[in-house]
């Protein structure tokens, strides 16, 4: 699970993690003091997808940013 938000466009934003694997939980987050809201929630699938050691793997991304969706879906 991802998400990012941001303060102002630009302004101050965060962006968290919940990454579930076997039953557990891990979270990951960060923030800039100046950014925008699709930067925050792009960076934290990045951060998420980075954060996943096992190759091969199938994941799934549960995000509400279209921006995010429509990206990942039409290959921008």
């Amino acid at each position: 699970f991802t998400d990012g938000a941001c303060r102002g466009n630009p302004g101050p934003g965060g962006w968290g993690v919940l990454l579930i694997v076997d039953g557990e939980e891990m979270t990951l987050f960060g923030g800039e003091k100046n950014t925008t809201n699709n930067r925050m929630e792009l960076l934290a699938v990045i951060v998420g997808l980075e954060a996943i050691k096992k190759p091969g793997w199938q994941v799934e991304v549960v995000c509400d940013s279209k921006y995010v969706v429509d990206a990942v879906e039409k290959g921008w």
